[in-house]
């Protein structure tokens, strides 16, 4: 099988279009699957796709096709090349199109074979898993989940002569406890980029502390509670505020952040709290790529002519004023502003950088609440509000007097992730999670507890 460079070589050699891009992935995995404290299944995966770009100068502007495909060999590119400049022929000018980024220096060791993952990365971890597993047994619990580790190597490069590689590791762990009568249930996840800093004892006897909880069941109505929300529940609203941030998007008034008078509301105080939310290509534990790698054009977010562009640190929200959004170089240059790029990991603080209170110390000082585990079936009812709603999911406790009291029902919510942190009374401790909703599309994100006052669960649902 030929070198990914050699087939990203190839097909700009290959190339007749106007301007190309080309973006070879080779993808290993490597994962563990378990049920009723048993493993299931164990694998080792391997991939490659080659995304090729042409794209045609006309009198009107500038039309893009692009195709991607499995290649293995140089001897597969050029139909592959001739796909995406048929394509680019037949579409019509795009409306994001910008000149192809220029070469410039980054450093990145594009001779440099691809990353890899293998089982290997589960050494230490499988072994805990295996004395958890049989501690779940003997307890007469049912312990569900699974781990898995991803290493993405990038190849960039343009007939502009930019050439760009990026090697992302990335992992998770999801694991799902349940009473023996399958009465009880609780969920727990974590992101990881090499397994080293996964605690799978610690996971599980959480999962057990919560189990123990929801033996005691009290039935709630519907109504607005001070509800606590975890990291998790916090990253599943705050990535949906995030992809919604198109600045297109909100200067032409279809999106939460357009402003009723015209324009955006950059500028305008979203929290009462002075929380920051924000993107950083180079945050510790969230390292992500520092350039664009697109593959497809996504309306106001990401276009494939800013393939390459480097992106850069950006505070959406400062200190609780909404202080960007994102912005393709295209729509930067309609409308006056600087451009800013979709960055793959994200980051809401206290006005103390993070270091805010845990979330147990939270629950302590509640004289009555609810504490959720996560949320899911997410989905978006109000553009304009950003109005969401869902469901709760494996675990919703009573607090009282600052001891958890027992489970209570599921609900549906209905809320907004913006009215959220407007209203928000309290900000914990940030810390590293992983979206139980997102976490497919969305890993790498850090968050802190946050205490709502009046949060809207609007009607009891009968999930588990």
């Amino acid at each position: 099988m030929s070198r990914a460079q050699e087939l990203v070589e190839a097909a700009l050699t290959a190339s007749k279009a106007d301007g190309c891009i080309v973006i070879g992935a080779d993808h290993t995995e490597t994962n563990l699957r378990w049920a009723g404290n048993t493993l299931t299944t164990n694998g080792q995966m391997r991939s490659r796709s080659l995304t090729v770009i042409s794209t045609f100068d006309r009198g009107s502007g500038t039309s893009a096709g692009v195709v991607t495909r499995a290649v293995s060999t140089v001897d597969e590119v050029a139909d592959l090349v001739q796909a995406s400049e048929a394509a680019g022929r037949d579409e019509g000018v795009a409306d994001d199109a910008s000149p192809l980024v220029e070469p410039y220096e980054s450093g990145d060791d594009w001779d440099a074979d691809p990353a890899e993952t293998s089982v290997e990365v589960f050494d230490a971890f499988a072994p805990a898993l295996g004395a958890v597993m049989g501690r779940w047994r003997d307890g007469n619990r049912l312990l569900f989940g699974f781990a898995e580790h991803q290493m993405s190597s990038y190849f960039l490069a343009t007939s502009t002569g930019l050439r760009r590689r990026f090697d992302q590791p990335q992992g998770r762990l999801e694991l799902n406890g349940k009473s023996d009568d399958y009465q009880r249930s609780a969920w727990s996840g974590v992101h990881t980029r090499d397994f080293t800093d996964v605690d799978i004892t610690a996971a599980a006897e959480n999962l057990e502390e919560r189990l123990g909880w929801a033996e005691k069941r009290v039935d709630l109505p519907a109504g607005r509670y001070e509800t606590i929300l975890p990291p998790t529940a916090v990253a599943d609203l705050m990535i949906y505020a995030y992809w919604t941030g198109s600045a297109r998007d909100a200067d032409e008034g279809r999106n939460v952040y357009a402003s009723p008078t015209g324009g955006t509301r950059i500028g305008e105080q979203i929290s009462t709290l002075p929380m920051t939310l924000r993107s950083d290509p180079a945050e510790p534990g969230l390292e992500c790529p520092p350039f664009e790698i697109v593959t497809a054009s996504e309306g106001g977010l990401q276009s494939v002519f800013d393939n390459g562009h480097p992106s850069r640190a950006t505070r959406w929200i400062d200190e609780g004023k909404l202080a960007d959004l994102i912005r393709t170089r295209a729509w930067a240059r309609k409308s006056s502003s600087e451009s800013r790029s979709f960055i793959d990991n994200l980051i809401l603080e206290g006005a103390d950088g993070g270091a805010g209170r845990s979330i147990e110390d939270m629950v302590a000082s509640t004289e009555r609440g609810l504490l959720l585990t996560c949320l899911w079936y997410i989905r978006e009812v109000d553009p304009q509000t950003l109005l969401l709603t869902g469901l709760t999911r494996d675990g919703v406790y009573l607090v009282e007097d600052g001891e958890v009291r027992g489970a209570v029902n599921n609900f549906r919510f209905n809320e907004s992730p913006l009215s959220l942190l407007r209203r928000a009374s309290e900000v914990g401790r940030t810390a590293h999670t992983l979206s139980r909703e997102w976490s497919d599309y969305f890993m790498r994100t850090a968050m802190p507890p946050l205490r709502i006052p009046d949060f809207n669960m609007s009607t009891v649902s009968k999930a588990l």
